[in-house]
């Protein structure tokens, strides 16, 4: 029986896994790659590889290697199969192409077209008459994967991604793909407890996946079993026998299986994701096997009847400033349920900020890394006992605060503080003549520019001059004395260098302090000051928010709307204070409508209105802007904006919203949602402070999307070119 080399695809740090897989499954002389495993089988093997891998991408089957030092050397290793033995004349094909390190064809454009032509001439010369191609469900589809100058050959026998199980909905984006949630179950010892008859349980399940994952891999059921497409199907050597026999014996597995699941349960607190489990469910067949909820995290708790087994979630992740504390809520809080409800059982979660795992105050055991997209991930794992459990000491924000005053004002500061005071005073003589020539009276005078001084220093400037210090978080490896010792050096000296009075400086510490809400009052001393910006005025205010109302970042970004602005009908969504509108109002925007909802801010937005003159067109409304930007997309009238400005937080949960919000997972619909409002010709400017932030360009491809991030960072931000990012986007 011939035997095939074969080569099975998957995400970066997760070969070991997909490496058990095919040995299990009875692969030969198998062997870890970069991204995939290498492996021997015969056609049986190759089916059921497509079937029941639950990991790979793709599983390719090897035709040839050979050299490729030009591109007619690509075209003549092409020719040197015979096609004829793959595909008919009248069938269809598709080409990946990729190419790394190869000087003769870098463009995989090109690669893939020179593929095609050699594989089209040949079947025409033969039989005169060529292949279609077809690149959704072709009759074969061929990979070519170029490294330095060697071409290796190869049918795609799975003919699109493995990771497409069929049960998901296509228009319903996946926090994580399939084929992830399936490794992080068989990492986290799912098979296992489920063979011993434990619970499976998902407190923020989303759509589903990692539930009907669980139930695939508890039911001895193939991933591949609901799918009606493979790459094989069209191939001319494809034994149609051999694979329903692949088939049937799975099919048999599954009515096993499916008869000795244990108790699999999510809980979501948004309706929306809970229709699409509960959709996914059906579409798996597993319709009353897996039990969903809509319920809270704060209200998860295990039925007596279940058994104890494993707690596993994809939880929402933050990064911005204000963001991280929300997140760090949401883990304190899911922490004490499991502290409080779950002892006795095992949990893992995939997390991006690994941070907020310590928010948890449950020791895990070793972290493991995954990729989700291009984004790295840890793998937590616990087990809930009591001498995992700890209690995280922080002193608050205010005792901080005013423990580093006494010692700025007592002049206990370390013997570094003059470096600090020097740079500070380099930053200020370049910084305040580039101010005056742009005509710039808030700007970011110090970044982090000393490691051993993590902090940011911005100076806004109006009836007087104001500094407004933000602290970095320190590694843990700095001593929280020394760190303290360094502010107050920071804090003595920046009156010093900008010679006003110490009480014109103002501390924000935000790192480990109590709020959970990036717009949560810290104080109430109502002192409101003006400040001047492109011949706008703006309300900041320095000590009882977290943020003074004004992001000085976006300054280039507000100056392009004020420019664009006149004549417009503009939408300003996430508006914060509103100074985006101030600016398009001040440009002589048509109209605009401005949505936020808080309304300490809505109301702050109103006061700048009024400080600038603006009325009549301009409307101000408090509302949830996920919940109105969905209802005026759905709307049959809708509203349209020749401008729209789209700057949303990282990541809420807001008790004032209905579900959580991570922008990573949502931009695609939101993006969507505001794009229905956008006027034929018009521009939206979307906006990030999300640093690991990946636009899902390939979800939005029939829109035109401009990355203008480079041109948005202003000269005093120059050192963090991952401040934000943003693009420009239209029809």
């Amino acid at each position: 029986m011939t035997q095939y080399q074969l080569f099975a695809t998957t995400p970066k740090a997760m070969e070991g896994i997909l490496a058990n897989e095919i040995q299990a499954l009875g692969g030969k002389n198998v062997q870890q790659k970069m991204a995939g495993v290498a492996f021997q089988g015969d056609l049986a093997m190759a089916y059921t590889a497509c079937l029941w891998l639950r990991t790979a991408s793709r599983v390719l089957l090897l035709l040839s290697s050979f050299e490729v030092k030009s591109q007619q050397d690509l075209y003549d290793g092409i020719q040197c199969i015979d096609w004829s033995e793959h595909l008919n004349a009248d069938d269809s094909l598709a080409v990946s192409f990729s190419s790394k390190n190869n000087a003769a064809i870098n463009n995989t454009h090109f690669g893939a077209l020179k593929v095609k032509d050699a594989i089209v001439d040949q079947m025409r010369a033969k039989f005169g008459s060529r292949p279609n191609v077809d690149t959704e469900r072709p009759s074969i589809r061929v990979n070519v994967y170029l490294h330095n100058d060697t071409a290796q050959l190869s049918l795609d026998l799975s003919g699109e991604s493995s990771h497409k199980r069929g049960y998901r909905e296509v228009s319903i984006a996946a926090p994580i793909k399939e084929n992830l949630a399936a490794a992080i179950l068989l990492r986290a010892g799912w098979p296992e407890i489920a063979q011993q008859g434990g619970s499976l349980l998902d407190p923020m399940c989303g759509s589903g996946t990692l539930l009907v994952e669980g139930a695939l891999i508890a039911g001895d059921i193939a991933p591949g079993l609901q799918r009606d497409y493979f790459g094989f199907l069209g191939w001319k050597q494809h034994d149609a026998t051999r694979w329903q026999s692949v088939l049937d014996e799975a099919q048999q597995r599954r009515e096993i299986g499916l008869n000795k699941l244990p108790a699999i349960v999510g809980f979501d607190q948004d309706r929306h994701t809970v229709t699409a489990a509960l959709q996914h469910i059906e579409n798996a067949g597993l319709q009353g096997k897996i039990h969903i909820e809509r319920r809270d995290i704060t209200d998860a708790a295990a039925k007596e009847s279940w058994h104890k087994g494993l707690i596993v979630c994809n939880p929402p992740y933050g990064e911005r400033l204000g963001d991280e504390e929300q997140a760090a809520l949401l883990y304190r809080q899911f922490g004490e349920v499991l502290k409080q409800r779950f002892v006795g059982w095992q949990v893992a979660i995939i997390i991006a900020n690994p941070e907020l795992g310590f928010k948890l105050g449950i020791r895990s055991h070793k972290p493991i890394t995954l990729f989700n997209g291009a984004l790295e991930c840890k793998l937590l794992r616990l087990t809930i006992e009591e001498k995992a459990f700890f209690e995280p000491k922080a002193k608050s924000q205010q005792e901080r605060i005013e423990h580093i005053s006494r010692r700025a004002q007592a002049g206990q500061l370390d013997n570094q503080a003059e470096m600090f005071a020097n740079r500070l005073r380099k930053n200020l003589k370049k910084l305040t003549k580039w101010a005056k020539q742009n005509q710039v009276h808030c700007y970011r005078l110090y970044d982090a520019d000393l490691p051993e001084y993590a902090v940011a220093v911005d100076v806004y400037q109006g009836e007087q001059t104001w500094v407004n210090v933000q602290e970095y978080e320190s590694p843990k490896t700095i001593d929280p004395a020394k760190a303290n010792q360094r502010l107050a050096g920071v804090m003595a000296e920046i009156p010093k260098v900008l010679e006003i009075p110490a009480e014109q400086v103002f501390l924000k510490i935000r790192r480990k302090q109590k709020s959970t809400d990036q717009y949560e009052k810290q104080g109430n001393s109502r002192h409101f000051h003006v400040v001047e910006e492109s011949g706008c005025k703006f309300w900041v205010n320095f000590e009882d928010y977290l943020d003074t109302g004004l992001f000085l970042d976006h300054r280039p970004l507000r100056l392009l709307i004020q420019q664009q602005a006149r004549g417009k009908r503009f939408l300003n969504l996430f508006a914060y204070t509103g100074s985006a509108t101030v600016h398009a109002a001040i440009g002589g925007a048509a109209s605009s409508v401005t949505v936020d909802m808080s309304n300490t801010y809505v109301d702050w937005a109103r006061r700048n209105f009024v400080l600038n003159g603006i009325r009549d067109d301009h409307k101000l409304v408090r509302a949830n802007c996920l919940q109105w930007l969905t209802e005026q997309a759905s709307a049959k009238q809708k509203l349209q904006f020749d401008l729209i400005f789209l700057d949303p937080p990282t990541f809420s949960n807001s008790k004032k919203m209905d579900e959580v919000f991570d922008i990573q997972k949502d931009h695609v619909q939101l993006i969507r949602n505001a794009v229905t409002l956008l006027a034929r010709g018009g521009n939206l400017y979307f906006s990030t402070n999300f640093r690991r932030f990946k636009m899902d360009q390939a979800a939005l491809a029939d829109l035109i999307i401009e990355d203008i991030s480079a041109a948005m960072i202003p000269e005093d931000f120059a050192r963090d070119a991952k401040i934000h990012y943003c693009w420009r986007i239209s029809r």
